[in-house]
């Protein structure tokens, strides 16, 4: 996966923009205007992500890869690393569990709105 690649997967997602608002250097993807992954442009090391408390603790324990989101709430968002110590099919699980995760949070009439 390169950073075009996830791009293109988080922006076929209902309701998603993407943009760079804290410099040139993040990309951050919104659902509605709330934040649910975001990567660094030039290095595409690694990706924070949106994850339900237990199962984000769950995930710290089982994999290297995952550690507590840098510079993010710790019990709400992991680091995903992106260098292969984390199966690819379970980082795109783990994109879509983030989409989720914002997406119940949105008050129901946005949520019955998303096209």
């Amino acid at each position: 996966m390169n950073i075009e690649s996830l791009r293109e997967y988080c922006l076929n997602k209902k309701e998603v923009t993407d943009g760079t608002p804290f410099g040139p250097d993040v990309l951050v993807f919104k659902v509605c205007n709330k934040m649910f992954a975001l990567c660094d442009i030039q290095s595409f090391e690694s990706i924070n992500l949106k994850c339900e408390p237990e199962y984000a603790v769950e995930l710290r324990e089982r994999y290297q890869g995952i550690t507590p989101g840098y510079h993010m709430n710790k019990l709400h968002w992991n680091t995903v690393m992106l260098d292969g110590s984390v199966p690819w099919k379970l980082v795109m699980e783990l994109i879509d569990h983030s989409y989720e995760l914002v997406v119940s949070s949105l008050p129901k009439k946005v949520r019955e709105g998303m096209q």
